[in-house]
């Protein structure tokens, strides 16, 4: 037992010091995992038993109002992130495959404004739960949803803690762009909520989160496979199986709510 707790200490500042990058280790929740790891178990035991508890004898909130402000302000966040992305790499210097996290003059600008940014606006995320819960659509928050969010948090932490940019970040710009047309539907659904009725809009986004994440499957699975990568291939055996799994629950939920559930309707 002893010898496995040595191992498990010496591994621990392996990955958290020695490894890490020393440009982000003292920038808010980075010095260790356990802060982020405290936000993640709140934000479980909030929306899973402590909200639910709260809302059980309580009618619904009318959050419209504040669902207009909180998705508009997700939207801007979103091109903010995707445009620096954009200006301080991908459309700069940076090569689609295998680039490096380098040490450039833009670096440390790319890891504040990009990859940051991203992880910041991950754990606002989790309030989309918190909403759910308080206007009493708990059918929302399903597994899909809560895993996504807090995995989402998980992976942008590793990603300032390890690879603050490089091949890794490719992610912020795919996924803030798909942000920005979900919050803008949302946006949408609270200045009209017959929007809300249109199956073609909801199957739409959900196909672009398929699409996104097969995208980014394939980027992954290229990092592990190049040759002579100058980017660190571990990430890629962590973010391979977490994107394939992503797939394959969007593409559950896709069946379940826009294939299944029409055939039901035209077999009634």
């Amino acid at each position: 037992m002893a010898l496995i707790l040595r191992g498990a200490v010496k591994l621990y500042y392996y990955l958290n010091d020695e490894i890490s990058d020393h440009r982000t280790k003292d920038w808010p929740l980075m010095s260790t995992p356990f802060p982020g790891l405290f936000l993640i178990i709140l934000y479980l035991l909030t929306v899973l038993k402590w909200l639910p508890k709260y809302m059980e004898k309580r009618p619904a909130y009318d959050l419209r109002k504040y669902l207009a402000i909180y998705n508009a302000l997700q939207v801007f966040c979103c091109v903010y992130v995707v445009y620096q992305s954009l200006r301080l790499g991908w459309l700069n210097h940076y090569k689609l495959v295998c680039h490096p996290v380098d040490n450039g003059p833009l670096a440390i600008e790319y890891a504040w404004k990009v990859c940051y940014a991203y992880f910041v606006i991950k754990l606002v995320d989790l309030f989309d739960t918190v909403f759910f819960v308080l206007r009493k659509k708990q059918n929302q928050v399903s597994f899909l949803h809560v895993y996504h969010h807090f995995g989402m948090v998980a992976v942008a932490w590793g990603m300032v803690k390890w690879v603050p940019g490089g091949h890794f970040s490719l992610l912020v710009p795919i996924n803030s762009f798909v942000h920005i047309i979900m919050y803008g539907y949302y946006l949408l659904t609270t200045w009209d909520e017959s929007y809300k009725q249109s199956i073609w809009w909801k199957k739409h986004v959900t196909q672009i989160q398929i699409l996104q994440f097969t995208i980014l499957l394939v980027h992954f699975l290229v990092l592990a496979f190049a040759p002579e990568c100058e980017f660190p291939r571990e990430p890629a055996y962590i973010l391979i199986p977490q994107n394939l799994f992503m797939v394959i629950l969007f593409c559950d939920f896709y069946y379940r709510s826009y294939i299944k559930s029409n055939k039901s309707t035209k077999n009634d």
